[in-house]
Order: structure tokens, then C-alpha cells, then sequence
């Protein structure tokens, strides 16, 4: 195939009528040797027309993506997937650099995204040559390759900006060669302000950026080098950006290429101070590096930040973003007694001239209010806005200001009180002096000077703003509420006002960004004051409710479904005769709002907000059947939806909702939504397992005869787990596949599932078999085995004599054994332990099973090791319910906590020391011990992880320690996350000891074997032996204590002289600890 007939195939795929056709005869020929190579021919070349080319570029794009790398059949015997051929991708490699300077934007855009790709696979192995390449273009006195050269640099560099610093190794030695020469050209092209020029230096400036921004490599950068980077990056941050750029329209000045060189020169720097310029705050390595970096660049720096600042306040256009970045820097400054020196004198010129411009109400904020409310609110609500606006920039220096320094809150309110009680002040003005007092909520609250005029503030300044005749005034007189919701109000009947102010406006008012406003302040009013404001809202809250969701339609905002939330939680009695009401409004405005056309991150994060609001309502009714069972039908509309559709991003809340929805009973159309689910893992829910796990076991254990009922059911839990463990997920969804199948063992004994008891084990014992990095995974698959063992050690015995595991010598049963007893300081928790312990107790009773008996000295010490971690747990278990704690399923912890949150703290005592013990003196630095030591303790950490390896287990298994696995790294008393799903042998009115019947087994067959009993008791040491007393006097306690309660639960109560056994010795192994 010739460029020429590659071409017109892939014309034909631009034209409607050719395009199956083309499409069809490309997916024939694209496996074929040198096609690679001709579509980038076809790319390059310039005779062929542009949409062409661009056309070729996506396809080659697309090939490099998902076929570059060889790749292993997705099952044994599958064929095995295309991947462009070694031939192919060195001609491509060769070539690619070339490609990329010299194609047009549009298409060296898709280019570089394939040397990222080419990148990430092949350097430095089999492409060293790119750093050359890169190398040689630069050295070109001719500009016009530069850029591409740059783009392809800055690819390479990008595939190590998260990188340690050890395994940058190759990329340090590139930038040895191309750093001097990025310096040279940026250097050089500072004077020149043409768009080409200024293009190459913000590309440099990219490239230096994602160097840093994570690890500042100090023996490539050196104090010399820094220090010409920091100059040049000085001279970009002040220099002015060209005159003819104010012919440009305001929106659309941040995106020209001169304000986009200046933003990356602030960003390097503010990232640069913050990460390894701040002492008190850096990594050790970077300690002596922060303290020159203060002394040295502090002057310079700020000088050209407070430019920045200073032509803002002349009324002169500065960027956005250039801002935020400047504000930032000013805001790191801050905490540090050398720059704080410096910025201290302008500190109150900048909050008024700044800061108070940037947090007032702006000519563009009324514009956008009148002519579009809901973007005004969608861009006030907005997180990732957050992120890059200079007013919330304006407002953490602020806050910063007065919380850290001394003086600066008295000036500043000083300036605020004036501002507000001037007769004079705008509208805009009053809105940014209120802004400004919210923003500052917290740090006033501690003070009692202003604590206490705090109410009289409210009621003099805020309350009359509700009657403005601005809307925004009225909706900041709510933000001010809700920011100050904490107050402690001496007169009750100002907090009634409070709320008759904030529901007034929620229910009345015609603006909706008011709206909004109120319903979030009354939301933080009521989590504030608890349960004495709930009768301020009560007369009127179905009214509320119904508004609310009205408003939460209207504007999609996802603060709101937390309002609703906080509501559904605090008036659920209330709610009650409209909850199905309710939940079909959310049912409707999450379909609306999936269907909306312009669905970005913050419409997912509002779909999101109304499945957690159902799921609260499904929570807060989940005593009330009949409620339960009408909302049913109403939220399985947006299950059914998300998983028809396969809107992943959703899936793990419809698994939640799926489980709400099972906990107590399963109808009809829940047993359906299980095969629907099923259908869903087959599809794409592989990475969704952890989160189907909830449901999945309520299937089998709140209705386990009909669950039984239908073979299928049985094997699709099989199934899913047999994808788990046999695929690639990670170790955590392996871990819940094996316990998927242990829950269903226990769950269903004495129910005959015989039948799947081999398959089950096999499954596991073939994991075992395969590496294995975790102790959690190989105790969790043992577990599943001991499962079995409980079920029916007959069947486990004939089921293990049957298999036969390749490279395993000799019995199966024999090394599972000696596994287990090898592992069993790793069982933790209530549930592993009394297992594990009731699975040894199955194995004392097989003295002429050779594997036991090759073992037998270690039986009652292993026991002897879970009943101590037991004891602890039990202890722990106790101290939890005396404390209040709830222990239950994962779902109910996840709604407790989330109904918990909603509910908010209860009114206590504010820290009013806390802030004054906070405030610096001009010559203090703000030192952060707890960030800088987490920050080594998580690297720590990371060295550990690359460099520890896991307990291998293959089917020869040895006897080696793990550090993972010593008694220090974890709590013997701590529940795991696996707990949560509970078996028969977690109920509290459990029949099944495993004190009791672990002393019964003993016991007899100490009269029935006495030399086997002999062989299990007579190597205990000392404390081994002082242990065992304890655990037979805890077993007959739990008796008495259980006939006591059951005595108890039957009206009456004889007391008797319980005999408490005396002390045993166990110096000979015919001594008994029984009486016998």
C-alpha cells in the first residue's frame, strides 16, 4: 500500500456515504507490515489535502494508543491482539520527532499525544534517540523547529513528573544536555515579544514546571542554575505584556500567548517557594535548600508580585490566573519572618486595594446575574473554578493575614467596620466588606472582643440587608448566616429571627441565586444548633421540602442535595406520608440532568448528590416497611437506568442504592436486578466487584432459601469470583471474591450445597498456587478452605484427595495444613480468628490423619495464639458498645456516618485560646511539624513499598517471614474492612463457642485419646500452659454468663455460688485442666 491509495481509503471515512465501507477495508489492512509507517507518510505529507491528514493522524493516534505494546491473549487459547509490529514502531520513532516540528498545530497536537505514548514504553530502552533529535533542533540557529522540538521534550518530560528521584535517572541525563540549551534559547528570546518567540519561551517554561514541580533535582539544578532559572523567571513575572493585546476582548485576553508565558512564570514560582522555598514546611533534603532560597529571592520576587499587584490597583488589565499566582505567592510569604518583614509594610494597602476590589460584587457578577442566574450560580458553586480564581486567592490571603500575624485582624475589621457604617458605600462595596467578615467567620468566633458583639453585629448590619432592594445583597445577608452559623445567640428570639429571615427567602424571594443561599444557611443553622432549632423549621417544612426540590432542579447545584439531606434526616417523621414524592422528584431531576447536553464534572457531581439523597431517604426509612417498599420501585428507575446505559461513573452508587435496597428483604424485582448486575460485571463491572460486594451479600444471607431456590444464582456468585481470581484486579477485590465464597459455605450449612464445595476450594487453592504479595489475600483464601473443612471435613478431605495442583508433591490437604498453621498469627479480627479456631478444633479430632499428626504440637499453641488476639478483640468489641459504637454491616457504618456528618457537631465551646496561641511575631515563622513529618513518613513509606517484597506463595511452600506479617504492624484487635460481612457464626445469639467447643473437644478427647491428647499438650511451654488454664476458665465464664442471660430474658433470676476451677498444672501431659 503507497500513500496515495492509504489516502483515498481514508478520505472515504470523512464522506457519509464511504465511510463503512473505507472503515471496513482499513480494519483489514492496518495489521499489515508498513501501514504504520505510510499513514505517518500520509500525515507528513503536504500534498495531501488537511482533513485528510487530520483524519490519519486520529487513526495513527488511536493504533499508538491501544497497539504499541505486545500483549498477552485476554484468555488461554484466545488469539492473541494486534500490536504494530517492531519493524514498524522503529521506523515510526525514527521518524515521529520529524513529523511533529513540522506539521501544522492541529495536527502536531495529535502527534504529540503518540510520542507520549512512544515515550512511556520505549525510552530510554529502545529510543535513546529522541533526546538526540531534540538536541539537534535546538542546536539549529533556525527558530522554526524549536517548538515542535520543545513539544516533544516536553512529552518526555511529562512521562517522569511524578517520578521519585531514583527513577528519574534517565530523564536527569537528558536534561544534562538539554537544560543549558533551554536556558540558552529562552535567554535569548527574552527581548523578542513576537508571538513565535513568546510561544518557545512558554513552552520552555512548561517544560521547567513539570521538572520541579514534584522533585527539584539538585545536582542537575544547582544553586548557579537556580538561580539564572529564578532570574529569568523574575524578569518574565514582571515584564508588561504588549499594548495592541488591550484590542483583544477582556474574556478572551487570559487565552493570548503573552499572558499565558506570564502565568507559567508565576505558577513555576509560587510552586517553587511553596514546595522547596518554605523551611518549616519542606523535606529534610530540601531544608538547607529552603533557608537560601528565603534569603536570596524574597526581594526580587515579591517586588515583581506587588508589579502585578500594583497595576491591578492602577486600573490596568492583568490576567486572572496572574493574580491568583501573585496573590498565592503573597499568601506563602506570609508565614515566613523574612518575607513577611518585606510584605508587612503594603500588607493593609493590599487588603484594601486588592482584596476588597477582587471580593466585591463586580460588574460582571451583575451582569451575569441578570442575564443568565443559573450560570451565575453554577460559576459561584463551582470547586474546580476554586482552583484558579484570584478571588478565592484573595480570600485564603486574608484569612492567612489575620489568623497568623499579629494586629492585622484589628486593622482589617477596623477598615470593614468603617467601610460598612459609612453613609456612602455602594451596594458593591457593602457585599465585599460583608465577604470579607464571612471569610473571616472562624478567626472572629475565637475572639471574645468580637465574639461577643457578634449578635448585635448580625442584627444591626445583616438582618436589615434581607430587605435590600439588591438581590445580592440579600443573598450575601444568607452567605453571611450561614458563615457565622455557629454564633451563640443569648437571645433566643434573634436565632428565630434568623431562620424566619433565611426560610423567608428561600420560600419567597424571586431570585434564585437567594434561593440558593438560604437554603444552604439554613442547612448550616440546623447543623449548628442541633435539635433545639428544629421547631423553627417544622410548621412549614413540606413547604420548604417541595421548594427545594424545585430549586434543585432548576439549578442542578449540587451543594443542594446536601440541604435535602440534612432535612430528610432531621424531619424524617414528617417526611414520611411524601417521601415517595420526594424520591420520585430526585428520580426525575437525575434524569434531566443526565440528559443535559452540556454534561461536565459538576453535573456528575450533582447526579451523584441526588442518588447519596435517595440513598439517606432509603436509610432514614428503613424501619418503615411500607415506606421502603413503595420507594422501591421509584429508585430502581435510576438503577435500571445507570446499568442499561453503562454509566460507570454511577454504578458504585447504584450498588450502594441496590444494597439499601436488600437489607432487610428482597422482592421480586430485586431478585431481577441481581441477574441485571450480573449482566453488568460480565460487561464492564470487573473494577466494580468491591462495590457490588454489599448486595451480593445480602443476596445470599437475608433470603438464603431463595437465594438457594435457583442454581443460577449460586453460579453467578461463583463466577464473578472465579473472574476475580483468576483475572488481574488488584489484591483488595480478590480478597472480597474469596470472602464472597467463605460467606456462602457458612451461610448454607446444613442446606446441602455439597455440589459447589469443590469447585469452591479448587478455586482457591489455584490462587494459593500463584504468587501472592498480601498475608490478606493468602488467610482470606485459606479461610475459604477452613470454611469448608466446618461445612463437612468429610468432603474436604475427598474433595482435596481428588485435586491434584501441579508442582505439589504428595497430598494436597498436607500443605494446606501446614500453610495454615504457618500463617495463622495472620488471622485478625473476631470472625478470621473463632474460624480459624473452629477449624482447628476439626483438626484435633483427626489423630490418624498422618498431616494432622505431622503437626500436632502445633495445634493447641496456634489456638492458644488466635484465643489471646480473640480476647483482645472481644475486649475491644465491648469498649466499642460501651462507647456507643455501632458495629454492623459496611452499609450501615457508611450510612451512620454519613447521617452522623449531616447531623453536624452540637453546640460546644469554641477554642478561644486556640487563635491567639496561633498569631505570629514579625520575626516568627510559621513551622509545620505535623505536614513536614508526614511528608517523610509518606516517602518513607514509598521507599518501603518499591523496595519490600511479599510472602510468595507457590506451590512449594516454605517456611520465611514477612515484615508485613510481625505482630507490630498491625492492631490484634482490629476489625478488617471484610468483617462487615457477616456469616451465622457473627450473630449474637450465635449457638456456636468456639471457647466452649474448643474446651468440649479437648476435654473428650482427653478421656477417649490420652496419647493423642498426649501429642497435643505435652510440648506447651510454661505461659503456654498458664494460657490454656485461662482460656477453659473464659470458656466455662461465657457459659454462666450465656445460662444468666437467657435466665434473665425469661423474668427471673436465681443467684447461685458459681465454682471458679482452681489453678492447673501442666507439667505432664496426663495432667487434665477438665476435673476428669
Amino acid at each position: 500500500m503507497d500513500v496515495k491509495t492509504l489516502s483515498e481509503l481514508l478520505k472515504g471515512t470523512i464522506d457519509p456515504t464511504l465511510r463503512n465501507e473505507a472503515e471496513k477495508k482499513l480494519a483489514e489492512v492496518h495489521k499489515i507490515i508498513g501501514f504504520g509507517p505510510i499513514l505517518l507518510q500520509v500525515v507528513m505529507s503536504n500534498e495531501v489535502e488537511l482533513p485528510v491528514r487530520q483524519a490519519a493522524v486520529i487513526y495513527l493516534k488511536n493504533m499508538v494508543s491501544g497497539s504499541w505494546v505486545d500483549r498477552e491473549p485476554d484468555t488461554p487459547g484466545a488469539p492473541v491482539p494486534f500490536s504494530v509490529h517492531e519493524q514498524d514502531r522503529a521506523l515510526i520513532r525514527d521518524n515521529v520527532v520529524d513529523a511533529v516540528v513540522l506539521a501544522p498545530d492541529i495536527i502536531r497536537i495529535q502527534l504529540a499525544v503518540c510520542v507520549s505514548q512512544i515515550v512511556k514504553h520505549d525510552f530510554p530502552g529502545r529510543w535513546p534517540q529522541i533526546v538526540d533529535k531534540v538536541s539537534i533542533y535546538l542546536q539549529n540557529p533556525d527558530p522554526s523547529g524549536w517548538l515542535g522540538a520543545l513539544l516533544c521534550l516536553y512529552q518526555l518530560v511529562k512521562n517522569y513528573e511524578y517520578k521519585k528521584s531514583e527513577e528519574r535517572g534517565p530523564l536527569r541525563e537528558a536534561m544534562n544536555l538539554l537544560l543549558p540549551q533551554l536556558y540558552g534559547i529562552i535567554t535569548q528570546l527574552m527581548p523578542d515579544e513576537s508571538q513565535q518567540a513568546v510561544s518557545v519561551q512558554k513552552q520552555i517554561l512548561k517544560i521547567y514546571f513539570a521538572l520541579t514541580q514534584y522533585v527539584l533535582p539538585l545536582d542537575l539544578i544547582t544553586k548557579e542554575v537556580f538561580s539564572q532559572w529564578m532570574e529569568v523567571l523574575r524578569v518574565i513575572a514582571e515584564s508588561d505584556v504588549p499594548a495592541h493585546t488591550l484590542q483583544v476582548d477582556e474574556e478572551e485576553r487570559p487565552q493570548l500567548i503573552w499572558w499565558k508565558r506570564k502565568k507559567w512564570a508565576l505558577h513555576t514560582l509560587t510552586r517553587l517557594f511553596e514546595r522547596y522555598g518554605s523551611p518549616g514546611s519542606v523535606t529534610k533534603e530540601y531544608k538547607e535548600f529552603s533557608e537560601w532560597y528565603l534569603k536570596t529571592f524574597s526581594g526580587g520576587i515579591l517586588a515583581s508580585m506587588l508589579k502585578n499587584l500594583d497595576q491591578f490597583r492602577q486600573k490596568v488589565y492583568v490576567s486572572p490566573r496572574v493574580m491568583q499566582q501573585a496573590l498565592n505567592y503573597i499568601n506563602t510569604s506570609i508565614s515566613h519572618a523574612h518575607s513577611w518583614k518585606l510584605i508587612k509594610p503594603h500588607m493593609l494597602q493590599i487588603i484594601q486595594d486588592i482584596v476588597f476590589p477582587l471580593m466585591s460584587y463586580s460588574e460582571s457578577d451583575a451582569e451575569l446575574w441578570d442575564t443568565d442566574p443559573y450560570e451565575y450560580i453554577r460559576i459561584k458553586f463551582d470547586i474546580f473554578e476554586d482552583f484558579v480564581s484570584p478571588v478565592t486567592a484573595a480570600q485564603t490571603l486574608l484569612h492567612s493575614a489575620c489568623k497568623k500575624r499579629k494586629e492585622m485582624l484589628q486593622k482589617t475589621m477596623n477598615l470593614l467596620l468603617a467601610i460598612i457604617q459609612t453613609a456612602g458605600t455602594t451596594p458593591s462595596q457593602k457585599d465585599g466588606a460583608l465577604h470579607m467578615i464571612g471569610t473571616m467567620a472562624d478567626i472572629l468566633l475565637k475572639k471574645p472582643v468580637y465574639k461577643e458583639q457578634m449578635e448585635k453585629f448580625l442584627v444591626e448590619i445583616v438582618f436589615t440587608e434581607f430587605n435590600s432592594p439588591h438581590g445580592h445583597l440579600r443573598a450575601r445577608a444568607c452567605w453571611v448566616l450561614h458563615y457565622f452559623s455557629d454564633v451563640k445567640y443569648k437571645n433566643e428570639q434573634v436565632l428565630a429571627e434568623a431562620f424566619r429571615l433565611t426560610v423567608n427567602s428561600l420560600l419567597h424571594d424571586k431570585e434564585p441565586p437567594v434561593k440558593v443561599e438560604a437554603a444552604i444557611a439554613v442547612q448550616m443553622m440546623l447543623s449548628s444548633k442541633g435539635e433545639s432549632a428544629r421547631k423553627y423549621l417544622e410548621p412549614q417544612i413540606r413547604e420548604i421540602t417541595l421548594e427545594l426540590l424545585k430549586i434543585i432542579r432548576e439549578t442542578e447545584n449540587d451543594d443542594l442535595t446536601s440541604v435535602m439531606q440534612k432535612i430528610v434526616c432531621t424531619y424524617t417523621e414528617q417526611l414520611v406520608p411524601v417521601a415517595v414524592d420526594i424520591c420520585q422528584h430526585l428520580v426525575g431531576t437525575f434524569a434531566q440532568v443526565l440528559e443535559s447536553a452540556d454534561a461536565g464534572d459538576e453535573k456528575a457531581i450533582t447526579a451523584m448528590g441526588l442518588l447519596n439523597t435517595m440513598e439517606t431517604i432509603l436509610a432514614v426509612m428503613e424501619d418503615r416497611p411500607e415506606v421502603h417498599a413503595a420507594l422501591e420501585p421509584v429508585i430502581l428507575q435510576a438503577i435500571h437506568h445507570i446499568f442499561t446505559n453503562s454509566i460507570m461513573e454511577f454504578y458504585e452508587e447504584a450498588m450502594s442504592l441496590s444494597c439499601d435496597l436488600t437489607t432487610k428483604h428482597i422482592s421480586q424485582d430485586m431478585w431481577k436486578m441481581l441477574e441485571v448486575m450480573y449482566t453488568v460485571f460480565q460487561r464492564d463491572g470487573f473494577d466494580y466487584f468491591s462495590d457490588m460486594m454489599p448486595a451480593l451479600h445480602n443476596y445470599i444471607t437475608v433470603d438464603t432459601k431463595a437465594f438457594l431456590t435457583s442454581p443460577d444464582y449460586m453460579m453467578a456468585m461463583y463466577n464473578m469470583s472465579k473472574a476475580m481470581l483468576e483475572g488481574d484486579p488488584g489484591e483488595d477485590p480478590e480478597c472480597h471474591a474469596a470472602k464472597l465464597l467463605e460467606v456462602i459455605i457458612l451461610q448454607c450449612k446444613g442446606m446441602n450445597i455439597d455440589q459447589v464445595i469443590p469447585i469452591f476450594v479448587e478455586l482457591v487453592l489455584k490462587r494459593l498456587t500463584r504468587e501472592v504479595k498480601t498475608s490478606e489475600l493468602r488467610t482470606m483464601c485459606i479461610q475459604v478452605i477452613i470454611a469448608a473443612l466446618f461445612y463437612n471435613p468429610a468432603l474436604l478431605l475427598d474433595t482435596l484427595d481428588k485435586i491434584q495442583i501441579p508442582g505439589m508433591p504428595g497430598g494436597v490437604f498436607g500443605h494446606f495444613v501446614q500453610q495454615w498453621i504457618h500463617d495463622t498469627d495472620c488471622f485478625i479480627g473476631l470472625h478470621d480468628r473463632k474460624l480459624c479456631v473452629l477449624g482447628l478444633v476439626h483438626l484435633m479430632q483427626m489423630p490418624d490423619n498422618q498431616a494432622v499428626a505431622g503437626h500436632a504440637a502445633q495445634l493447641v499453641p496456634s489456638a492458644l495464639l488466635l484465643f489471646d488476639g480473640l480476647k483482645r478483640a472481644y475486649a475491644a468489641r465491648i469498649k466499642d458498645e460501651s462507647s456507643g459504637t455501632v458495629r454492623g454491616t459496611r452499609e450501615m457504618k457508611a450510612k451512620l456516618a454519613r447521617r452522623k456528618s449531616l447531623d453536624g457537631a452540637e453546640e460546644g465551646d469554641s477554642d478561644e485560646e486556640g487563635i491567639d496561641s496561633e498569631l505570629l511575631d514579625s520575626d516568627e515563622d510559621e513551622i509545620d511539624d505535623e505536614g513536614q513529618a508526614y511528608l517523610e513518613s509518606l516517602q518513607e513509606k514509598v521507599n518501603k513499598a518499591s523496595t519490600g517484597s511479599g510472602f510468595t506463595v507457590k506451590a512449594s511452600i516454605e517456611d520465611e517471614e514477612s515484615d508485613s506479617d510481625s505482630e507490630d504492624d498491625y492492631d490484634g484487635c482490629e476489625e478488617t474492612s471484610l468483617e462487615a460481612y457477616t456469616t451465622p457464626l457473627d450473630e449474637d445469639d450465635c449457638p456456636v463457642d468456639e471457647y466452649n467447643i474448643f474446651k468440649d473437644v479437648l476435654g473428650a478427647i482427653q478421656g477417649s485419646n490420652p496419647t493423642w491428647y498426649g501429642q497435643l499438650t505435652s510440648h506447651l511451654t510454661e505461659v503456654q500452659g498458664k494460657a490454656l488454664g485461662e482460656v477453659i476458665t473464659l470458656a466455662n465464664q461465657r457459659v454462666a454468663a450465656k445460662e444468666s442471660k437467657q435466665i434473665e430474658e425469661q423474668g427471673g433470676y436465681q443467684f447461685a455460688q458459681a465454682t471458679v476451677p482452681g489453678a492447673f498444672n501442666f507439667g505432664a501431659p496426663t495432667t487434665s485442666p477438665f476435673g476428669k
